[in-house]
């Protein structure tokens, strides 16, 4: 532990405030996603209303002069790194979306049960990441760029965070990423002190977190107590008993978890968010818009909208930044981002709105979420598809 400074409480007594929008999906632990009209209504996430993803109570910090985390394992340390000392390593900033593995589990759970959180399609978030990168922090313990295994035989970085989690049996939260991408510049693998230009807030890993781009957000340990270099990969709960992608034939019954490896990159995925299901509409034009992001950096070659339920498609306008135009692998482009897109469509009776998202290795969403179903209920990338109803009588400001 952090010499008592950044503590793991084992009540929930001292959670911290929370935006009153937010659609809460569990009280203890906080977990919770915005609405979503709110989700796109800007391309960087207000922290506010970015997604609450817990195991436990959010962790105290008694005093932030006596934080540390301490680097150590199988490489030259250990060492132990104040924030301070953490600031001093050269700063970048990184947009990066995070996203829960179980976004959209309330949909797959509608084909055949499941079991987690129940997510609707807001289990995500686009922010700005400040903070020193991982592969410079390691330098300090002698593991230099693109190492893929250290002299003592670590091939493996652990994150492990003072959070603790009833899974863990009270312990702390961890996960881990291959030592080869952890000592990689170009991964951007942050260790983070500010999220959107300020300090972090409690909900989000103050006062430091990891931030690994491309991954399903579970690898992305909050508040974080120690950074090891380990031989084989984490075997903390959320890495082996957690988050591993199984075939729809695997049910509790018959589960081997030994025979998945632990998710990485998330897919391909869109949502469409300017309307709910079932939404009423006057007939006329009718603008479809949401989020699409691939994980890995892909970006997002293409999104595709059906107004007939899958019929005819039409392509959607892709945009990120205000004023820049967005393609797939431009140095313009944040590659670890998602893209929002919109389009307007002709709604003259009851019909289906269907989006579906193409990246640049030309990936593209599975129509059925019967083809993925998995137990867990995670990485739900069916095309997306919401109900509309034409109503004639409509008042105007609806």
């Amino acid at each position: 532990m952090a010499q008592g400074a950044l503590r793991g409480p084992s009540d929930y007594s001292g959670e911290p405030p929370r935006h009153p929008s937010l659609r809460i999906n569990a009280k203890e632990p906080f977990n919770a996603e915005p609405a979503r009209r709110d989700l796109v209504a800007s391309y960087i996430t207000p922290v506010d209303l970015f997604f609450k993803r817990n195991h436990g109570p959010i962790p105290v910090l008694d005093d932030i002069r006596s934080y540390y985390v301490t680097i150590g394992g199988l490489a030259g340390g250990p060492r132990r790194l104040s924030l301070d000392d953490i600031r001093r390593l050269p700063k970048y900033n990184v947009t990066a979306t995070l996203q829960c593995a179980g976004n959209r589990r309330t949909e797959m759970s509608k084909s055949r049960k499941v079991r987690g959180v129940g997510w609707d399609v807001c289990a995500l978030g686009n922010a700005t990441w400040g903070g020193a990168k991982l592969s410079d922090a390691l330098q300090l313990v002698g593991v230099p760029y693109h190492t893929e295994i250290t002299p003592s035989g670590g091939k493996h970085v652990e994150f492990v965070s003072v959070d603790q989690c009833p899974e863990e049996k009270g312990g702390p939260y961890k996960a881990s990423i291959p030592l080869g991408q952890a000592t990689n510049p170009a991964a951007d693998i942050l260790l983070a002190y500010e999220m959107n230009g300020e300090v972090l807030k409690r909900d989000h890993g103050y006062p430091l977190r990891a931030i690994v781009p491309g991954v399903i957000g579970a690898r992305s340990v909050k508040w974080l107590d120690r950074i090891d270099i380990i031989e084989e990969e984490s075997q903390g709960f959320f890495m082996q008993k957690d988050y591993k992608m199984f075939p729809p034939s695997v049910d509790w019954d018959n589960i081997v978890w030994s025979t998945r490896k632990p998710q990485m990159d998330y897919p391909v995925q869109s949502a469409i968010c300017s309307l709910e299901d079932m939404s009423a509409v006057k007939p006329g034009q009718v603008t479809v818009a949401g989020y699409a992001l691939s994980g890995g950096g892909r970006g997002i070659e293409r999104v595709d909208i059906s107004p007939d339920g899958g019929k005819s498609w039409l392509e959607a306008h892709r945009y990120q930044k205000k004023g820049v135009q967005y393609v797939a692998g431009n140095v313009t482009s944040d590659k670890w981002a998602w893209v929002l897109f919109k389009a307007i469509v002709d709604v003259n009776s009851d019909t289906e709105i269907v989006a579906k998202a193409v990246d640049s290795s030309a990936n593209v969403q599975p129509e059925s979420v019967e083809s993925i179903w998995n137990l867990r209920g995670i990485l739900n990338t069916c095309w997306h598809r919401i109900r509309l109803l034409a109503t004639p009588n409509l008042r105007s400001s609806m």
